[in-house]
């Protein structure tokens, strides 16, 4: 009896010590997770923003005079402020696109997850997926994008825009009868449903037009204007004006009218 006893004893003794080693380690692993999540945000952003740059950029760029065309140096910014979603795929979706893994993980804004079959259906009727090749053929690209608001009034800014190689306008922002503030050259004119212009004329007959996948409904809106059917979706612009002050914060890009 006395040896069943101690046995009984001696187990309990064991899954109490068990037990409590379980819960250490589970506090221990939690807290090292928390830990190294702690200098990025929610949106997966470094939380110092406005920190140096980076050493290896520091030096490779060093030599580049201000306003100068610097090759990859946007791409290396934001992989090192934004290393969650860098460099997953190529500019434009293709045909070649479910080879790209990466952005099948995530769902819209930062990937294409769950929208195979739409996006094989819009690009089986698209015809281009890339720049043209007068400005593939540069090996670096100058790109200004320029916003909708009123700031732009009376800045005088269309010449200095124009000067870009790539000109990225917004949405249904008008061109003619502004020239002076917001210049006359379009590359491309990225949009979502909302924004859109409805009238095939209104587009530049030279400028590329580019989808912005914020959601899935704006993937079936695509495929519904592609093959002449329409649809119309609500978005939300607190977030997307959140990841577009992060950009600016950590100097990817640059607002020149302080407008964002």
């Amino acid at each position: 009896m006395g040896l069943l006893v101690f046995v009984r004893n001696l187990l309990l003794a064991l899954c109490l010590f068990l037990v409590l080693g379980f819960l250490y380690y589970s506090a221990w692993k939690l807290h090292l997770l928390q830990w190294e999540d702690s200098k990025y945000d929610r949106l997966g952003f470094l939380l110092k923003l406005d920190s140096k740059l980076p050493a290896e950029l520091a030096t490779k760029y060093a030599n580049f005079s201000e306003g100068a065309c610097k090759p990859g140096y946007a791409s290396a910014l934001m992989t090192a402020i934004f290393p969650r979603f860098s460099k997953p795929a190529p500019m434009f979706l293709d045909d070649s696109f479910r080879k790209w893994a990466r952005i099948r993980e995530f769902v819209p804004p930062f990937g294409i997850k769950g929208q195979d079959n739409l996006i094989k259906a819009i690009l089986s009727v698209t015809k281009e997926y890339r720049l043209t090749p007068a400005l593939d053929s540069l090996s670096c690209r100058r790109c200004i994008i320029v916003g909708n608001g009123g700031v732009l009034a009376n800045k005088s800014l269309g010449s200095r825009i124009d000067d870009y190689d790539i000109v990225v306008r917004l949405n249904s922002a008008p061109v003619k009868g502004f020239e002076k503030d917001v210049g006359s050259k379009t590359t491309l004119r990225i949009t979502y449903p909302e924004g859109a212009m409805q009238r095939p004329e209104q587009y530049e007959r030279d400028s590329l037009f580019v989808l912005a996948g914020f959601k899935w409904q704006d993937f079936k809106w695509l495929k519904y204007i592609v093959y002449k059917e329409r649809v119309s979706w609500t978005h939300n612009i607190q977030r997307e004006k959140e990841f577009l002050r992060k950009l600016v914060k950590a100097r990817v890009i640059t607002d020149l009218t302080s407008g964002i």
